[in-house]
């Protein structure tokens, strides 16, 4: 080894060094930046529901912070009465009857679905991973020590990967498979039917799968969300379901969210947990508390408003040539393929890839939106549609002129 790579020369540790900046968030605050610099720019990158967090969660927390005890450490864990009512709610929306020992509350979505991996993946460990993928999964997955082993599936199957793929990509050191419907990037939502065959193809092959909830509330038209231990009830013992109260309630900045499991598996993530970060904040698990608790209204309205924004982006996208915008079916984004607008030129210039065409849209449009390749698919753009029905318009009506002006 040289002197350059010896350990005692290296800042930076191999294992973080080779973790990517969340793409999405790294496009979030580079529209903020600009916006703060007086430019205006239209951000359709972060993933952040444009309503505020409900008023009597709000209450609940205010109150949570005059009572001393939450001023204390409580169980790593997470509060008792919100495991309790998580395990409700859980039967309520999913029909899946958990107990409060298989829950672990946790700062946030990612926390869960890193810990979810870290409890269960040794060294090598592969996990079958649909494209396009959240960017946030396979980065977990290495950090468990894990392989992320990708399936790509495209507009053509509205982004849905079937057994056969699956099958395909398994081998001798596969032990979890990645399930996220409704779907983050693409909306994608999966049918009972191929739901079922999924889960019924782990169980037979023994397999671990991680399926990821957190937007089970936000689906549109004829889609109905399907939670897969309830559905294949075989696998329950070796499933953990992620889910939080960010999407649902307009709470992503409150950090709640929660990891679902069998009893010794969510033990040990709680063990890594008391050693990382202990209990999530008191004030905001009692945030959580009266969401979970609480009826499903307000989250009714902003479903309501998310599915009039996902009928005019995707109206508005598939107007533009070179544009093909699937249906959404769920979640809050559309997922254009811009493959035919590559090597075009647009005002001069001629974006190989989406990620020169992303920096294109901003610098010529000033809108910000998220490339593909951080998706694990180039040639596509993530936009999300959780803004202001005015911004939206406006936004891809600066698109629509842009890449209208493309030629050969």
């Amino acid at each position: 080894m040289s002197a350059a790579t010896s350990p005692s020369e290296r800042r930076v540790s191999a294992r973080i060094g080779a973790i990517s900046e969340s793409a999405t968030l790294a496009v979030d605050a580079k529209a903020k930046a600009l916006k703060a610099a007086g430019r205006p720019v239209i951000g359709f990158g972060a993933g952040e529901p444009d309503f505020p967090t409900p008023g009597y969660i709000v209450e609940a927390a205010v109150e949570a912070c005059r009572n001393p005890k939450y001023h204390r450490y409580t169980p790593a864990g997470g509060l008792p009465e919100l495991k309790a009512a998580i395990a409700e709610k859980t039967l309520r929306d999913s029909g899946y009857e958990v107990d409060a020992s298989q829950i672990l509350v946790t700062n946030g979505g990612k926390q869960a679905i890193y810990e979810a991996f870290a409890a269960i993946l040794d060294p090598g460990d592969e996990v079958i991973v649909p494209a396009p993928y959240w960017t946030t999964y396979p980065e977990s997955i290495r950090l468990a020590g894990g392989v992320p082993v990708e399936v790509v599936a495209d507009e053509t199957t509205g982004y849905r990967v079937s057994v056969e793929q699956l099958e395909a990509a398994r081998t001798e050191r596969t032990k979890v498979v990645l399930f996220v419907s409704p779907s983050n990037p693409t909306g994608a939502v999966y049918s009972e039917a191929d739901a079922k065959a999924i889960g019924e193809w782990a169980v037979e092959h023994g397999l671990w799968v991680l399926t990821d909830e957190i937007y089970e509330h936000l689906v549109y038209g004829t889609a109905k969300f399907t939670s897969l231990p309830a559905i294949v009830p075989e696998l329950r013992d070796k499933c953990i379901v992620v889910n939080g109260v960010a999407k649902t309630y307009a709470m992503t900045g409150w950090r709640v969210g929660w990891l679902i499991g069998p009893k010794d598996v969510v033990k040990a993530a709680t063990n890594l947990q008391s050693h990382a970060t202990s209990n999530v904040s008191n004030v905001a698990q009692v945030a959580a508390l009266a969401a979970v608790s609480g009826n499903l209204d307000a989250v009714a309205e902003m479903r309501t408003a998310f599915d009039r924004r996902r009928q005019t982006i995707v109206r508005m996208l598939n107007e533009i040539d070179g544009v093909l915008c699937p249906e959404p079916e769920g979640a809050f984004y559309a997922y254009p393929s811009v493959k035919d607008l590559l090597g075009k030129e647009i005002r001069g210039k001629r974006p190989a890839t989406a990620v020169e065409l992303a920096a294109l849209i901003l610098d010529e449009a000033e809108v910000a939106v998220v490339p593909g390749e951080a998706f694990g698919t180039p040639g596509y753009l993530r936009l999300s549609y959780a803004l202001g029905d005015d911004d939206l318009v406006e936004g891809i009506s600066r698109l629509q002129k842009l890449l209208g002006e493309a030629k050969a």
